[in-house]
């Protein structure tokens, strides 16, 4: 199938079954976002649905210079009357004083049948996650994935690996960023 140009609609999965997509999913690889560490690793988000049944409760996680950066979220689908796996994400920033509501898009374009696989995206195509149950992903399927974002148009040479510990941290096992200082950083580009 031929690339789809910039601009052009992207195929989003359909009938997404939101409570089997629940848990914990790590990043396998991303293109690199100003509001994560440069030197993040071991990233992972993990999503659990709220009592409406309609809110997830987001919680994303970076461990950088050995100390574990996250922050929280919800995310919802952009249009509830469709069937189709597009969805908001709102966080508040600064992190350790949310004031400032900061709203994206989570496109889920692939997800494989077992939900042990997914790949994300926005419709601008500034933004592409290769997501994972797993901390490593078998080859074959990253090669799959990769070739499902060219089919929609993403520049695969952005991508980053992200490096995963096997087994991976406990959230409590590190010191945590209370200070936010990795948001500071961001904004720099550090």
């Amino acid at each position: 199938m031929a690339a789809k140009k910039s601009g052009s609609e992207m195929g989003v999965v359909l009938g997404l079954d939101v409570p089997r997509y629940m848990g914990r999913w790590y990043e396998v690889a991303s293109f690199p976002n100003f509001f994560q560490p440069r030197d993040g690793r071991d990233t992972r988000a993990t999503y659990e649905l709220m009592e409406d049944g309609a809110t997830v409760h987001v919680l994303n996680e970076t461990w950088s210079k050995g100390k574990r950066d996250f922050i929280e979220g919800t995310a919802y689908k952009a249009d509830p009357a469709s069937d189709e796996a597009k969805l908001k994400v709102k966080f508040y920033v600064p992190p350790f004083l949310p004031i400032i509501p900061v709203v994206g898009d989570y496109w889920v374009l692939y997800v494989d049948d077992d939900y042990q696989y997914a790949l994300v995206g926005e419709p601008r195509r500034k933004s592409l996650w290769i997501l994972c149950r797993k901390t490593h992903i078998e080859d074959e399927v990253y090669s799959q994935l990769l070739e499902k974002a060219k089919e929609e148009g993403y520049d695969v040479s952005k991508l980053h690996k992200t490096p995963q510990s096997d087994p991976p941290p406990e959230s409590d096992a590190a010191p945590t960023d209370s200070k936010g200082t990795w948001w500071f950083k961001s904004l720099f580009g550090k």
